[in-house]
């Protein structure tokens, strides 16, 4: 995020200077110019889209553990916890069965206890009897 806001102004501010302000070595800074991108980055991106792929092809219901075994089925060498973690990335999520929630689904009226101690719950104005 650093690299990429030095990218965006360094025409108008020194490199050094910028990388001196964000507390980042230039040399890094020129290092991501060359390959922005880190080869595990790479590699989460590339596995990232086998997952999205395989979630696709199950009709959007498996979670990561039936992804994790789609995937080694696919001889793609990962590890669970790696596919949970981009899968949360990715937003993917396993559908939960047709099951109730729990919360409040109508159900029988509210039974009314009789008035049988005549009390008067209506009055003319607030605060009187």
């Amino acid at each position: 995020m650093r690299y990429a806001f030095i990218e965006a102004h360094r025409f108008e501010f020194s490199v050094r200077a910028m990388c001196r302000m964000l507390m980042v070595y230039f040399s890094g800074f020129y290092a991501w110019l060359k390959d922005p991108l880190s080869l595990r980055a790479q590699e989460d991106a590339r596995q990232t889209d086998l997952i999205q792929q395989e979630w696709a092809d199950s009709g959007k219901v498996y979670g990561y553990r039936k992804l994790h075994d789609n995937l080694l089925d696919a001889d793609e060498i990962c590890c669970e916890n790696n596919v949970a973690r981009l899968a949360s990335l990715a937003g993917i999520a396993a559908q939960i069965g047709y099951k109730r929630r729990p919360g409040r689904y109508g159900g029988k009226p509210a039974i009314v206890a009789d008035n049988i101690l005549d009390r008067k719950f209506e009055v003319d104005a607030p605060d009187t009897v």
